[in-house]
């Protein structure tokens, strides 16, 4: 057995120091991408709003884009999957490509109107940009493994304001029911500098007002677990139809570039001939909305399929704002069916579709108290735990791994992307 001449907190302090280091140089990267990136998505939004008639470009920029990565980017293509692949499985280091790549790309779907996201731009930013200190610093695979995690913590907590919930994030996205605390210092770290060299970078972020929050009773407990039982299936839901949209069109239309352009051509279509804008983009001006007054019930629904067509479509961006979107207007949706005030279902609908359609229930609660304030941490840490168990074994994220099964037996390890493949071979018996 290895004798220590020192104490055990002499070799933590040179542990904690050098994590201090690199978590530090981490976040300086990925704040600093993340506040470039939301003020050039700023930019695209106004400029969109302004000049309506650039979404009939949508279909050639989602062609040159998909061309673009056809030649440049394919090793980089499956964004927030290859870094948890890299993490669980580490084989290379990310190139660096993947950042730039990513920016422009999110920053053109934006300005043309593509219904996508923002969160799968940070974390593949975070993560690309803390991969090439690999090679600066010659590091150990498991090394490696907690700086990318660092890196996604990073770029999710800059990109929404939220360095807790990004803290988490980066651990708790990589398996269902299992995180990893040797990173639990390091990931923290980063996301709290991350989130302060953005705003430093003079990037802001939405207020979401909630003015009433119900006190604790067994209804509005019972409402939160009754909502987060729709959140869990809507996140299902989306996760399942955007992965099968994506594999049909690829069937159908093998050559990525064609597919843009002919999914760019249909959504401009859609929502010129429907004066349908309020779908386009992030949504935020409707998310704000939801928090204010009730919204059209079918409002969650038509995001949901737009997204998810934009997303097969081979748009980039992610998925996380307009789950939020979808989230929000759910929530309104269901407020007045369980007597509730609007501004409070929305939130938790805000947080809900999310943790069910990620896996992420702990960073989501999370995120709901560092952006409605703490009294409503109860509430939404329910109705989150519901909607990741009633999200059954999918999500947005493929190659998110099974650490613990929600309810039957599916085998520890294996890849949410696989988990249909084992039911189909009759392993569907419950435990």
């Amino acid at each position: 057995m290895k004798q220590f001449r020192f104490p055990e907190q002499i070799y933590l302090l040179r542990y904690a120091t050098k994590w201090a280091l690199l978590a530090a140089l981490v976040a300086a990267f990925s704040g600093t991408a993340s506040a470039w990136f939301l003020l050039a998505l700023e930019w695209a939004t106004q400029t969109r709003e302004s000049h309506r008639w650039l979404i009939w470009l949508l279909p050639m920029g989602g062609f040159v884009v998909s061309w673009v990565y056809l030649k440049l980017g394919q090793s980089v293509e499956a964004g927030n999957n290859l870094l948890i692949d890299e993490i669980h499985d580490p084989k290379k280091v990310i190139p660096a490509r993947m950042a730039p790549l990513i920016l422009v790309s999110t920053v053109l779907s934006h300005l043309f109107g593509a219904s996508v996201g923002r969160e799968g731009t940070a974390v593949q930013m975070g993560g690309a940009l803390a991969d090439q200190l690999t090679h600066v610093f010659r590091m150990r695979q498991e090394d490696r493994r907690i700086l990318l995690m660092a890196g996604i913590s990073a770029g999710f907590a800059s990109v929404f304001g939220t360095p807790l919930a990004g803290a988490i994030f980066g651990l708790e996205v990589l398996a269902l029911g299992r995180m990893r605390y040797d990173a639990l210092f390091p990931c923290f770290l980063a996301a709290l500098v991350a989130d302060q060299v953005c705003a430093l970078w003079g990037a802001h972020h939405t207020h979401y007002a909630v003015n009433f929050i119900p006190a604790l009773s067994a209804w509005s407990l019972a409402a939160a677990v009754l909502g987060g039982i729709a959140f869990g299936v809507m996140g299902m839901a989306f996760a399942n139809t955007t992965h099968a949209l994506t594999s049909k069109a690829k069937q159908w239309m093998a050559y990525a570039p064609w597919r843009s352009l002919v999914g760019g051509a249909i959504f401009a279509g859609v929502i010129w001939g429907l004066d349908a804008w309020r779908y386009a983009g992030l949504g935020i001006p409707a998310i704000v909305e939801a928090f204010q007054q009730p919204a059209a019930p079918w409002e969650f629904l038509v995001k949901a399929v737009l997204t998810a067509f934009s997303l097969a479509s081979g748009f980039k961006g992610g998925e996380v704002t307009p789950l939020f979107y979808i989230g929000a207007t759910l929530g309104n949706a269901l407020a007045p069916l369980l007597h509730q005030p609007f501004a409070f279902m929305a939130a938790l609908g805000f947080v809900g579709v999310f943790a069910g359609a990620a896996n992420t229930p702990l960073a989501c609660t999370l995120m709901a108290i560092e952006l409605f304030g703490a009294p409503i941490g109860v509430h939404a840490g329910i109705a989150c735990v519901v909607s990741y168990l009633f999200s059954g074994h999918a999500g947005i994220y493929k190659s998110q791994r099974v650490g613990y099964a929600k309810h039957r037996h599916v085998p520890e390890g294996l890849r949410l992307g696989e988990v249909d493949e084992f039911r189909r071979k009759g392993s569907t018996r419950p435990e």
